[in-house]
């Protein structure tokens, strides 16, 4: 099923996205590719699957779309969840790009812009946000408007209530490919609004394409709900 400018693949449930969102993972970390992750609960289940499916990473890049202002052992880091669901439970991990949240949010921006460089990044996993958002780019911030710059600090929008680092709308849509997993009704007219509605500001997430590659959502039943078949 395709919607706008994406393509739209909907599965049955939370665990059967999990999967479907491993295998991509996987596929991903074989081929040595350089693979930004995404934080919040949803990607556990395929972080660990992912793991179990492919245990080389070796050749791999792990970098992070977005990160809480958070020292790296914080329960609210997105570099912990990832580390304790994906990274210790391969033999071999990949190369680790982590944005330090410890830092103060302006200097750990500055700090992953330049770590990121003209690095091209191959696959990046996105959630969204029952409020649309993506990475840490919340509906109509000043940062949705950023085209200088591929990082930098943010607001929180939702809890938890910290600083942000994020990339900005034309880093993630530099990715070679990007793929949405979606979960849970609550997600469902955000859903509806990131992939069927007209782009705004309102839905960080509709703004999110691959330029010069595809863009693939998963969604469960539940998310899919408010989506025409």
């Amino acid at each position: 099923m395709t919607g706008r400018d994406i393509e739209l693949l909907i599965v049955e449930d939370e665990e059967a996205a999990a999967q479907a969102t491993a295998e991509r993972l996987a596929d991903a970390a074989r081929a040595g590719a350089e693979i930004a992750l995404t934080g919040g609960s949803t990607p556990r289940r395929a972080y660990e699957l992912a793991a179990a499916r492919e245990a080389d990473w070796s050749r791999a890049g792990a970098w992070w779309g977005d990160e809480r202002c958070v020292p790296p052992e914080d329960e609210r880091s997105n570099y912990r969840l990832a580390r304790e669901s994906l990274l210790d439970r391969l033999a071999h991990p990949p190369t680790i790009h982590r944005i330090r949240g410890e830092l103060e949010p302006t200097e750990a921006a500055d700090e992953y812009e330049g770590e990121l460089g003209d690095t091209q990044v191959d696959l990046i996993l996105l959630g969204i946000g029952p409020d649309g958002h993506v990475a840490s780019l919340f509906p109509e911030a000043l940062t949705l408007r950023e085209r200088g710059r591929r990082v930098v600090a943010a607001e929180p929008g939702l809890e938890p209530f910290v600083e942000r680092v994020t990339l900005t709308i034309p880093a993630l849509c530099s990715a070679r490919s990007i793929v949405f997993l979606v979960t849970g009704a609550d997600k469902a007219e955000a859903a509806r609004a990131a992939f069927v509605d007209e782009p705004s500001e309102r839905t960080p997430s509709s703004l999110v394409r691959a330029a010069d590659g595809p863009t693939l959502a998963i969604l469960d039943r539940a998310a899919a709900a408010s989506i025409k078949k």
